[in-house]
């Protein structure tokens, strides 16, 4: 009822609760509030761990990979974690035969699916089967499933504070596993990191690229019927302000959605697309989303926004009129400043600019300390982009459209 947990925590100590009982429901109790932007209302009843709940899909982007998996009977879910996807391929009617290596996540990963069954249910839509089985999915396998959806582990193991692993040799499940397996079923998909070598893509496979309110969250790759035909590129962005122009729904099927409902939209191509031409410095600078820019379609949006680079190699756009996109910012650029730093300090004290984002790109220039050595002040607030154009160093001051 409003008291933080640590107030809690102190009167349940002197009321005699056990420590070790006391410090696990506190730390329950703690997971499950940050876990509610990622599950929902069922957060309440979950288990998390908190390695697990840092590595788990957001349920938006989860229910985004269930819709691949659409005509199969059954999703062997292959390193499952807390249950993240499988809860929503149990939403999406699907029966599960998920697989966890670690038992405590495994028997974690049981609870949640088995709330969600419950609340399923509960709501008269009943629910498909399901199962947790512990134990090494390169031995355990897809079972009788038609689909397979993978998740290497691409941390180091425990429950928390867990570190990154460098290589991909080192991923658990390894690559070549992923790849034979997801191959070897009807539908096969697999979650990757956004920042995977390119050269490791599959050329049999679909990668696409997840974008939520602006943050590359992952790469899923897609074999079988879950890759679609004359699509090797693409990028999915979950953008919240849902009146965008250009909204298409990010697989085949199109789901209704509520209005309330977070929206997607998809860029896409058969191959990389080759990059816009350079132009001139026009009214307007976009900044494509970054999913746009791992999948390499950034010369697609470039023509959808009649844009072209204002560098090569350098991922801004720039175009004489605003066009709303759901895969980048665009900014009004109001002037453009002395790029040489005495001068740029100058020219914003005259401005009275006391609050600056700063954004770069293609420029060797530390934002946070850049901000310190401008001593800003004054009431005004702007955007400052620091890039290059026609082989100059540019300083645009700008503001979000």
């Amino acid at each position: 009822a409003g008291d933080s947990l640590d107030r809690v925590g102190q009167r349940l100590r002197r009321d005699g609760a056990a420590p070790d009982e006391l410090a696990a429901v506190l730390t329950a109790t703690a997971l499950r509030e940050k876990a509610a932007p990622k599950f929902g209302a069922n957060a309440r009843a979950m288990l998390f761990t908190q390695a697990g709940l840092e590595q788990a899909s957001r349920l938006p982007v989860a229910e985004l990979h269930a819709l691949r998996f659409a005509g199969a009977n059954a999703v062997a879910d292959l390193g499952c974690g807390l249950g993240a996807e499988s809860l929503a391929f149990l939403r999406a009617g699907l029966a599960v035969r998920a697989v966890e290596l670690d038992p405590l996540t495994a028997d974690f990963a049981a609870h949640n699916l088995s709330v969600e069954a419950t609340s399923m249910r509960a709501g008269g839509d009943g629910a498909p089967t399901h199962d947790v089985l512990t134990g090494d999915a390169t031995e355990l396998g897809a079972g009788s499933a038609d689909a397979v959806f993978l998740d290497p582990a691409r941390r180091t193991a425990g429950h928390r504070d867990t570190r990154r692993l460098a290589s991909s040799d080192d991923y658990s499940p390894s690559l070549d596993f992923a790849f034979g397996a997801a191959r070897a079923a009807r539908f096969g998909g697999i979650k990757l990191g956004p920042g995977l070598d390119r050269e490791l893509i599959p050329d049999d496979a679909e990668a696409q690229w997840v974008s939520v309110d602006g943050q590359v969250v992952e790469m899923g790759l897609w074999f079988g019927d879950t890759a679609r035909p004359g699509i090797r590129r693409s990028a999915a962005v979950l953008r919240r302000d849902a009146g965008l122009v250009g909204a298409r729904a990010a697989t085949a099927g199109d789901a209704a959605a509520s209005s309330d409902a977070p929206v997607w939209h998809e860029l896409s191509a058969a191959a990389d697309f080759p990059d816009a031409d350079t132009r001139d410095l026009g009214e307007y600078l976009i900044e494509p989303d970054g999913a746009v820019i791992r999948a390499r379609l950034i010369g697609k949006l470039a023509a959808e926004l009649d844009a072209g680079m204002i560098h090569d190699g350098i991922a801004y756009l720039t175009a004489d009129r605003a066009t709303p996109t759901p895969f980048g910012q665009v900014f009004r650029i109001l002037e453009e400043l002395p790029a040489r730093e005495k001068d740029l300090k100058r020219a914003l004290a005259a401005r009275g600019i006391g609050r600056l984002e700063i954004k770069k790109r293609g420029v060797d220039v530390d934002p946070a300390a850049l901000r310190t050595r401008l001593r800003l002040k004054g009431a005004g607030a702007a955007t400052l982009i620091l890039s290059r154009s026609a082989n100059r160093h540019i300083a645009l001051l700008a503001e979000r459209c």
